[in-house]
């Protein structure tokens, strides 16, 4: 029996999409009606059986993931998230949704918000329509505004808009007109994701690379985006994210301060415990036998630490010196000799007091966000 009074988050991998965008290296294809049915029986099976293991844990997030997870109906995420309450959920658990414009009705949200759903994430990735075909969107702008007016009518209060930087074809100024376009929706969105495209191997991008913005061009636009963002009243707690006050994705906290969070469907990560491992990748093994666990890995002490080190640098307020001390019985400055030191020099990381005067925040300055890769490998055991 797993211990007792412990929280967990829930993470719902749904792998179809409409097509693939040129960028994608997401574990997602077109599917069929009948696939996506079966699918959503498996998984709810999946959610159900997995449950039974867990029945001392509560649960503070769930997350529908893609893929686009809008692709289904109303109907099937209901009958996901009747298979979600085989958890026990708390009272204000937040239940995030992923959608993509072009695949929302208000049919489907109005079901959605009855499921449970009470947090949408929106892919917008630019205003700029040019900008949308050649990333290989589905959606255009017009879309976009009445996916949005139409959550805003069915009653949905929290919701996330994703955009993309250092995308082909995009200028400061298109940038600009993007975020400000945003920041005019009435009511505007309480949170925004804003990432640098990154071209992954194995996708179009990869074989054939548009004309991107360079490294400078890319950091001016996310320099632009922070300020925008800022002075419009969004805090941003994470390298890439930005919400009104109260409004951070609890789901993704979870991740990057190593919470414990199952994933189901085909790909689909977790970490339970130290534990991490997740499930095949393969969708007809899947449909017919079920989830099966691979690249199961007991952290040890030293893969906690790093973890603890790069995942928590993430977040502007950065990593604790007392609760490293209280995880692994250990000082940072004794297991990380001289690196703190060496990027305060650089002023790269700065370091805060808190008022209780018995804990110390480590955290990434503007210029070390810039270079957090560096920074966050030098912590790293080799």
């Amino acid at each position: 029996m797993e211990k007792a009074g412990r929280e967990l988050s829930i993470y719902i991998h749904i792998p179809f999409c409409v097509q693939k965008c040129l960028y994608c290296d997401f574990l997602s294809a077109p599917a069929s009606m009948e696939v996506r049915e079966q699918y959503v029986k498996r998984v709810s099976r999946e959610i159900r059986e997995t449950a039974k293991s867990y029945v001392n844990y509560k649960a503070k997030s769930v997350f529908f993931g893609g893929g686009t997870p809008s692709l289904l109906e109303g109907d099937q995420i209901e009958e996901i998230m009747d298979a979600v309450h085989s958890f026990s959920l708390e009272k204000d658990c937040e239940i995030s949704l992923e959608a993509n414009p072009g695949t929302i009705t208000p049919e489907k949200l109005q079901k959605y918000k009855k499921a449970g759903i009470n947090r949408l994430s929106i892919g917008l990735q630019s205003l700029i329509d040019e900008e949308l075909r050649a990333l290989g969107r589905i959606h255009d702008s017009r879309d976009f505004y009445d996916t949005y007016e139409c959550a805003v009518k069915t009653g949905f209060n929290n919701i996330n808009i994703d955009l993309m930087t250092a995308i082909p074809l995009q200028t400061r100024e298109s940038c600009m007109t993007t975020l400000r376009g945003v920041l005019e929706l009435d009511p505007a969105p309480v949170h925004i994701s804003a990432y640098s495209l990154i071209v992954e191997e194995g996708t179009p991008f990869f074989e054939n690379t548009p004309l991107l913005p360079d490294e400078e061009t890319d950091r001016e636009l996310y320099k632009i985006t922070n300020d925008i963002l800022n002075k419009s009243g969004y805090q941003r707690y994470e390298i890439s994210n930005y919400a009104k006050p109260g409004f951070a994705c609890r789901h993704n906290l979870v991740y990057w301060q190593r919470g414990n969070y199952l994933g189901f469907g085909i790909g689909a990560a977790s970490l339970m415990e130290n534990v991490r491992f997740s499930n095949g990748r393969g969708l007809k093994e899947y449909l017919e036998k079920g989830a099966v666990r691979e690249n199961i890995q007991r952290l040890s002490v030293k893969e906690q630490m790093e973890e603890f080190m790069f995942l928590g640098l993430r977040m502007t307020e950065g990593v604790s010196t007392a609760k490293f001390q209280s995880s692994f019985g250990q000082s940072l400055y004794q297991v990380y000799p001289g690196i703190v030191e060496k990027y305060i020099r650089q002023g790269l990381l700065k370091t805060e007091t808190c008022l209780n005067g018995r804990d110390e925040r480590i955290s990434l300055t503007e210029r070390g966000i810039d270079v957090s890769n560096v920074v966050m490998a030098d912590f790293l055991f080799m």
